[in-house]
């Protein structure tokens, strides 16, 4: 019953479509009537509300509702290859007396090295190209302009000042940017592979 649970409040904020955490995390947020800031006042934490979606939060704003929304993808990842691992590896340590931190950083982490490479990589990745979020939750709220992207700017420059050729170069740039962290990363993972 308890890992079902766990199983479907992780679960829960990856099958909703952006626009519905966008809405949902923008009621949360308000400062004039948001969850949030009543608790943070109830609790005494604070005397007045804060804007969550002004100039000086909203990049915390978005950080926080993009974990929250993909965390699922890297809990179900990590949960997926960590029932793989042989349970004989760990009674094998305890017999040598390993201790838990001991297994942990050389059964557990050398383990889940693979899975842990993908999940960066395409949250990097995804995270890079991030537009539907930023969109949403910025110029809506009228704080775009504090947390503009490049995807955000590309888009801008294409279909709103009708600068193609400036939104198809920086999409290259994107492109490019994106090859090239990409290659140092997989170069850095093999260097580990090699030494490890």
């Amino acid at each position: 019953m308890g890992r079902g649970l766990v199983r479907a409040i992780a679960l829960f904020p990856y099958m909703i479509p952006t626009i519905v955490a966008v809405i949902l995390w923008k009621w949360l947020l308000n400062d004039t009537y948001g969850i949030v800031n009543y608790w943070l006042f109830a609790l005494g934490i604070v005397r007045d509300p804060i804007s969550w979606l002004g100039a000086d939060n909203i990049m915390l704003s978005v950080i926080v509702m993009s974990v929250w929304q993909f965390f699922p993808f890297v809990l179900l990842s990590i949960l997926a290859r960590l029932q793989t691992i042989p349970p004989e590896l760990y009674e094998a340590a305890k017999v040598d007396g390993a201790s838990a931190v001991s297994r942990f950083l050389h059964i557990t982490l050398p383990q889940i090295r693979g899975i842990l490479f993908v999940v960066i990589l395409l949250r990097s990745i995804w995270m890079f190209t991030k537009f539907d979020t930023v969109w949403l939750i910025g110029e809506g709220a009228g704080a775009g302009r504090f947390i503009r992207t490049l995807p955000v700017y590309a888009y801008m420059r294409t279909l709103t000042y009708y600068q193609a050729g400036l939104g198809a170069a920086l999409a290259v740039i994107m492109f490019a940017i994106l090859i090239v962290c990409t290659v140092i990363y997989f170069r850095m993972f093999r260097k580990e592979a090699d030494i490890g």
